[in-house]
């Protein structure tokens, strides 16, 4: 298997890339993430990569970091996700934003992707639950805790905060805080910001 390809950046066509390591030219798909911190045309370029085989063609896959391939890799293992699939949804979101949607179990967030529809969503929060992203429940995983997470976070979202502010203070909550204490909580530590 091929799980890193480091050459030089020969084209970019989203969401392939052609790259050449020691006069062998590799087609690469990235995700949209990887794509727009590539270096310009002609410079080095290294990616992890994720080869895939099938009976009628070898795919590779580039990404840029680690967290990216993983959870690439996370999503093929979901019934009915396949690469194209599974590398729309890397490019419509970041692989933090995939985790909170998964922690936050808000698969409305999955469905602005093109391409994933409402079941699909729902059965990539099932699926991915308890694999992507760090539960905003206590140890124990309490839903209740996850649902006053979300329910800070569409708070601070209904206030104005961006959904990058809101979920960062969402993050600084303490385990096992009701709706109102997190709501509080969170503002604290957005006003410090």
């Amino acid at each position: 298997m091929i799980g890193r390809i480091a050459g030089v950046l020969l084209e970019k066509n989203p969401p392939r890339l052609l790259v050449d390591c020691g006069g062998v030219g590799y087609e690469i798909d990235v995700p949209m993430s990887t794509f727009y911190n590539l270096p310009a045309m002609g410079e080095r370029v290294v990616l992890l990569t994720q080869m895939i085989v099938r009976e009628d063609a070898h795919l590779l896959f580039g990404f840029g970091s680690l967290e990216e391939r993983a959870t690439f890799r996370e999503l093929l293992k979901i019934t009915g996700v396949g690469a194209r699939m599974a590398l729309a949804v890397l490019s419509g979101m970041s692989v933090n934003d995939l985790a909170q949607a998964v922690t936050l179990q808000d698969a409305a967030r999955l469905t602005r992707v093109p391409g994933i529809g409402k079941k699909t969503a729902e059965r990539l929060m099932l699926e991915l639950k308890g694999k992507l992203g760090a539960d905003l429940a206590v140890a124990g995983g309490t839903s209740t805790a996850a649902e006053h997470g979300s329910d800070v976070l569409n708070a601070l979202l209904a206030l104005g905060y961006s959904e990058k502010e809101a979920v960062a203070a969402v993050k600084n909550v303490p385990p096992g805080s009701g709706v109102s204490d997190g709501i509080r909580a969170a503002l604290k530590a957005l006003s410090k910001a």
